[in-house]
């Protein structure tokens, strides 16, 4: 064991008990903007959504899984990139592909699905993936984690907020589109905010190693929108949806990670830096990533251009 893996972050209940609600927060906000509609979309394109879905929990774990045996990271970084690469898609994947001229409904149909997913296969993930590395195995025979509780803190923070804000949206279409845009910016504004309280708190910490996650992040977040599009034009979707699924892949909640650090590993160092260095690092290359696609609009499916 390294330093970075016995090292925890200071983070009161109190704190944790407040990110919890910040968490859930925001995924009210993202919930205004979808309806149940949204999970029938996989009637109009099941194969997209099922790419999406797809390479979401299976290919973008297992590609996780493949780099900290590559690069062989600390085991707690090691782990920490897993249990990213386990969550859901992030809540700012559906404005980026908009942005990025990506289909935004497959976009909001995959996030649906997956937020739902995420409290079975989030903890599924984080275990079969994690009990495959030698490093990363022993963190979790050490800290014992029980993925029912973890299934049920996942239901908690996603599920339960996600259906309360599309009951709200469904029931008082009025107050969700005055709320819908200024909650969520709101909402993930307050979150930014906590984060870098948290690690203003822990900022020796967080300077004397972010370091050694940078270049775990940067692949890992890299190879998520490789994966992503690959994918997709492996399945011979259209450009527009692969965008879609490139962002959906790459573009992770590490707020959901960062919580289930502190709720699950007692804030241990390299889990904690990686999902905050993550939550950070998306945001910028994703952002840099739907511009350079913004400037390159998708060419028309052909069935519309021979009509």
């Amino acid at each position: 064991m390294t330093e970075i893996d016995a090292v925890q972050l200071n983070f009161s209940p109190e704190s944790l008990v407040a990110l919890n609600v910040i968490l859930a927060l925001v995924m009210f906000g993202v919930a205004l903007d979808m309806k149940l509609e949204d999970f029938k979309g996989i009637g109009s394109a099941p194969k997209a959504v099922l790419i999406g879905l797809l390479a979401q929990f299976v290919l973008l774990p297992a590609t996780a899984w493949a780099l900290t045996m590559v690069l062989e990271p600390q085991p707690s970084i090691a782990l920490g990139m897993i249990l990213v690469a386990s969550c859901p898609g992030g809540n700012i994947s559906n404005f980026l592909t908009n942005f990025a001229r990506g289909n935004t409904a497959l976009s909001v149909t995959v996030t649906a699905f997956s937020t739902v997913g995420a409290m079975f296969l989030t903890p599924f993930n984080t275990a079969f993936w994690g009990s495959l590395n030698p490093d990363t195995r022993v963190i979790l025979q050490r800290i014992a984690i029980d993925p029912v509780e973890m299934l049920g803190a996942v239901a908690i923070l996603l599920v339960v907020p996600a259906l309360l804000g599309m009951i709200v949206a469904r029931r008082f279409p009025g107050f969700a589109a005055r709320a819908r845009r200024s909650f969520r910016i709101l909402s993930l504004v307050v979150f930014a905010a906590f984060v870098v309280g948290a690690l203003a708190a822990n900022w020796d910490y967080f300077l004397g190693y972010v370091h050694r996650v940078v270049i775990g992040v940067f692949l890992l977040n890299a190879l998520g929108l490789f994966v992503g599009y690959g994918a997709a034009w492996a399945a011979r979707l259209t450009e527009a949806d692969r965008r879609a699924v490139s962002i959906e892949v790459g573009i992770q909640n590490s707020g959901l990670g960062l919580v289930l650090v502190f709720n699950f590993f007692a804030g241990l160092g390299g889990m904690a830096i990686t999902a905050a260095w993550w939550g950070i690092w998306h945001i910028l290359s994703g952002l840099a990533l739907a511009t350079w696609w913004r400037r390159h609009p998708p060419p028309a499916p052909a069935a519309l251009v021979a009509a």
